[in-house]
């Protein structure tokens, strides 16, 4: 089987590279390196099937054209403008990167016949009411350009299992953490913590903290996508996440520890918040086979054990 990860080089995409390579597929890594780096993937450089990274534009048709010729069984998308604030103060370029880019991937896994897998977010969903688990069937509310660009190319991925009969599926993962995340104000809240906590800094709440998050190790993630390329549950829109939720000044308190020091500070932007997030995630237990097998705090030894080597 030979794979295509758009997004490659990113966070989420470097660890879907490995789980394929680990299950023995051929795999080709596109990435434009807006958000990944080539030394995320330097890991795999020699190793059986991996084929390296191919640096291209989702949104650019040159880019399909140079791959034209290539033959892929699945197609893994997950490139995508990923940052809620950028999405807010510059909405053409996220509706460029996460709607037009992949109307193009759709198209050449169209024209390939090829299975595609599309990483959508848990942001798309209105709040979680009273702690209840978020299932697929919960209202989905974009507050945000970035969440309703990726609720568009869910659509657009739905349209064409209807209209073309190609095998697709949509993911949403709930707030992946992990090695190799960024630490700037693409990263994610865990690795942020720890990034401030390892410099001996204070570690910044915005709002009152209550906003819960439910935190999910990007191991865990990478098996959940990979384990939907190989399933027969074309058509379904389905969540990943640990279950669990925690209050963001909770997790501050956690990383911090004795040591470290917690501040407050106004929320930048509050309108796009999703104040309750808590995955409900029986349907990719039952359609995938999938559960999560990292706790929290083991999540975040693992990586403040990553980081802090990193630092050095």
């Amino acid at each position: 089987m030979r794979a295509l990860v758009t997004g490659g080089a990113g966070f989420i995409g470097r660890h879907v590279v490995g789980w394929l390579l680990g299950r023995g597929y051929d795999v080709l890594a596109l990435d434009n390196l807006s958000n990944g780096f080539v030394e995320n993937l330097a890991e795999f450089d020699g190793k059986s099937g991996y084929e390296g990274l191919h640096e291209g534009d989702i949104c650019d048709d040159a880019t399909w054209r140079r791959l034209a010729d290539e033959r892929f069984d699945i197609i893994y998308h997950l490139a995508a403008a990923i940052n809620v604030q950028e999405s807010i103060d510059d909405p053409a370029a996220t509706f460029q990167s996460d709607v037009v880019g992949t109307f193009r991937a759709l198209e050449f896994a169209r024209k390939q016949a090829s299975r595609f897998i599309y990483v959508s977010t848990c942001l798309v969903y209105a709040p979680a009411v009273d702690g209840t688990p978020i299932n697929e069937r919960y209202p989905t509310r974009p507050a945000s350009p970035y969440a309703a660009a990726k609720l568009a190319g869910e659509n657009l991925t739905l349209s064409y299992y209807h209209a073309y009969g190609l095998h697709a599926l949509i993911l949403r993962p709930f707030n992946t953490y992990g090695p190799f995340q960024r630490t700037d104000g693409e990263g994610g809240v865990v690795v942020t913590f720890l990034n401030h906590f390892l410099r001996g800094e204070s570690l910044v709440v915005f709002g009152d903290g209550r906003q819960t998050r439910d935190l999910l190790y990007v191991d865990d993630c990478a098996d959940l996508i990979g384990r939907a390329g190989e399933s027969n549950a074309a058509g379904s829109v389905i969540n990943g996440g640990l279950g669990r939720e925690i209050e963001v000044r909770d997790l501050a308190q956690k990383v911090a520890g004795e040591e470290g020091r917690v501040e407050f500070a106004p929320h930048p932007h509050a309108q796009a918040e999703v104040w309750r997030l808590v995955c409900d995630n029986a349907k990719a237990a039952q359609l995938l086979d999938w559960r999560p097998k990292v706790h929290l705090d083991e999540g975040i030894a693992k990586t403040r054990a990553w980081m802090a080597e990193k630092l050095k």
